[in-house]
């Protein structure tokens, strides 16, 4: 089943992938989803763990890959919806 309702989420992926972005659409049976304006977590700096990337958004310690402004990611794994605060911080991640 496919969802194009557009929000902000985290998608990991089976090779371990951590990315950020607006969701442009998810096919659940297929796991594929595309996202926009997306970035990728290199390496994640928070103390709480890969949740709290959705909950308070990256640290000072967070390394955030450059942006892009369309991907399709392929054997996702689990999709997270992120904070008001998360996409905030996001946006500020350098």
């Amino acid at each position: 089943m496919e969802t194009t309702k557009k929000r902000q989420v985290i998608v990991t992926t089976e090779r371990r992938g951590v990315f950020y972005g607006t969701l442009e659409s998810y096919d659940e049976d297929a796991r594929k989803a595309v996202l926009l304006n997306a970035r990728m977590a290199i390496y994640w700096g928070t103390t709480r763990g890969l949740l709290e990337l959705a909950d308070t958004g990256p640290t000072a310690k967070s390394k955030i890959s450059a942006p892009a402004e369309r991907i399709q990611l392929e054997v996702c794994e689990c999709v997270i919806d992120v904070s008001a605060g998360a996409v905030e911080a996001w946006k500020r991640a350098v």
